[in-house]
């Protein structure tokens, strides 16, 4: 093969690509037992809702082995970082963030964004501001979770 150009798929979207209203999703997870016990252990979560499937199965009104909010968080941002915000994304400043209803192990969840709001950014030059609505949805159309992340986002015109 030469040294021609040759697009490089999976680069992150520039502040222009993301006007207010588009929307897209991304592609699907599957959530795993081990990946709620890596999780948990990970980050030392030892609340019984994640470690004793007997207080689950008899005193919690969730019933069955579901994945902790902050683990469906991350994956959420996982599926859009692989998708959106190679070498683009720059800083996440703010959010607020909704929990709908439990993502069980065995769910597959994908995200579907939505741009709510895109400005240039008035103290860095070349960046973008770029807020999304974004929906965490299971493979049944069920919303887990939405948020409203606002991002730093490079222009592809650095002028």
């Amino acid at each position: 093969m030469n040294h021609e150009e040759i697009e490089t798929v999976g680069l992150g979207m520039y502040f222009e690509d993301l006007p207010i209203g588009r929307k897209f999703k991304t592609l699907g997870r599957t959530i795993q037992d081990a990946d709620v016990c890596a999780f948990i252990n990970c980050i030392h979560m030892t609340e019984v809702l994640f470690t004793d499937m007997e207080f689950v199965k008899n005193e919690s009104d969730i019933k069955g082995r579901f994945a902790p909010g902050s683990f469906v968080y991350g994956i959420s941002e996982g599926l859009l970082t692989q998708s959106t915000m190679q070498k683009t994304g720059y800083a996440f400043l703010n959010m607020e963030l909704d929990i709908k209803g439990p993502a069980f192990v065995g769910d597959t969840i994908h995200v579907e964004c939505e741009v709510i709001e895109a400005r240039l950014s008035n103290s860095r030059p070349g960046r973008g501001l770029v807020r999304t609505f974004n929906r965490v949805v299971k493979q049944d159309g069920t919303v887990v979770m939405t948020y409203t992340p606002l991002r730093m986002i490079k222009c592809r015109n650095q002028n």
